[in-house]
């Protein structure tokens, strides 16, 4: 490439920089983002979506089109090495989705096709950086809630054994075995109607629950033999027990895991960030030194052609004297 040429790139890829990296661009990607959002769901209906056919086509084209263009401006910013912007993982995802909208699909693929456009939603997260925080937080804190989840499972398998002893016999409905135990459990543990369960433990199948004729219904259709035990005690302290060391205790853990992960997240940001804006300096202070050392050149070039001007006239003027 000519020392022109590259001092025209150079200032291309500075211009796009700086389109990148400014407000207003950025606002209006996620107003085209918001748009496209809001076409997909709008061709849901199916009246709409006739009437105005030849406008989701054309709009469809128009997001496309600057999605596209905001790519080729974003790697036109890196300067000499365009593939680093495949080196951050959200421009990864961004370019995937817009490639993916260019695939040519059959009329029989339609509805894969609108799939894969509703893809464009994600690029919410991307345009938006407190949602790339809670995203990447919540990947990187999988390892950790591994454990968790597996510590729920030990609580879980624990108490559907002792549930499915104590109350199978009063409502088998919900805990004639283990695997009803254990639904009845994850119903529990979410807060929702587990009131219900505990007062049918606490009373006695008999006088509380039971009564209902839908549910007496499903009994004796399925021919499930009752037997009604009050266990105020044991009813009790096991769905209290449980509701406290599951619901509050280990459900906060949770919490606790994924702001952990934010807190690291944050840390590592704010490192990429001073990285970033340490490469950024070394960058522009390196094209004013590349344009400066093309400049040079171009002044080199014209002196040595003064120079050699003046010597053919030093030799013209010198024969002609002779």
């Amino acid at each position: 490439m000519s020392s022109e040429a590259t001092l025209i790139y150079a200032k291309l890829s500075s211009h796009c920089k700086k389109i990148a990296e400014s407000k207003p661009f950025k606002r209006f990607i996620l107003l085209l983002i918001i748009l496209a959002s809001v076409l997909v769901g709008l061709e849901t209906y199916e009246n709409i979506a006739q009437q105005y056919e030849w406008l989701f086509i054309f709009t469809d084209e128009i997001v496309l089109f600057f999605f596209s263009i905001e790519i080729i401006i974003k790697i036109i910013a890196e300067g000499k090495q365009p593939l680093r912007y495949f080196a951050d993982a959200w421009n990864v995802f961004d370019f995937l989705i817009v490639a993916s909208c260019f695939i040519p699909f059959a009329s029989n693929f339609a509805a894969i096709f609108r799939l894969v456009r509703i893809l464009r939603v994600l690029r919410l997260i991307s345009a938006l950086p407190k949602l790339q925080l809670l995203v990447t937080a919540l990947l990187r804190s999988i390892p950790s809630m591994i454990y968790v989840v597996f510590m729920m499972a030990i609580l879980f398998y624990i108490y559907a054994i002792m549930g499915t002893i104590l109350f199978k016999k009063n409502d088998p409905l919900h805990f004639g075995s283990l695997e009803q135990t254990s639904l009845s459990l994850f119903t529990a543990i979410t807060l929702e109607d587990w009131p219900d369960l505990m007062y049918t433990q606490i009373y006695g199948s008999d006088k509380f629950g039971y009564n209902d004729p839908d549910i007496m219904q499903v009994v004796e259709k399925n021919n499930i033999q009752v037997e009604p035990q009050a266990s105020p005690i044991a009813g009790v302290m096991y769905f209290t027990s449980f509701i406290l060391v599951g619901a509050m205790v280990v459900i906060n853990m949770f919490v606790g895991v994924i702001l952990n992960g934010i807190d690291e997240v944050k840390t590592d940001l704010e490192k990429k960030e001073r990285l970033r804006q340490m490469a950024k300096n070394s960058t522009s202070l390196y094209d004013e030194i590349a344009v400066l050392a093309i400049r040079m050149e171009d002044l080199k070039n014209q002196m040595d052609y003064i120079k050699d001007r003046l010597q053919a006239e030093e030799q013209q003027k010198k024969s002609n004297l002779s």
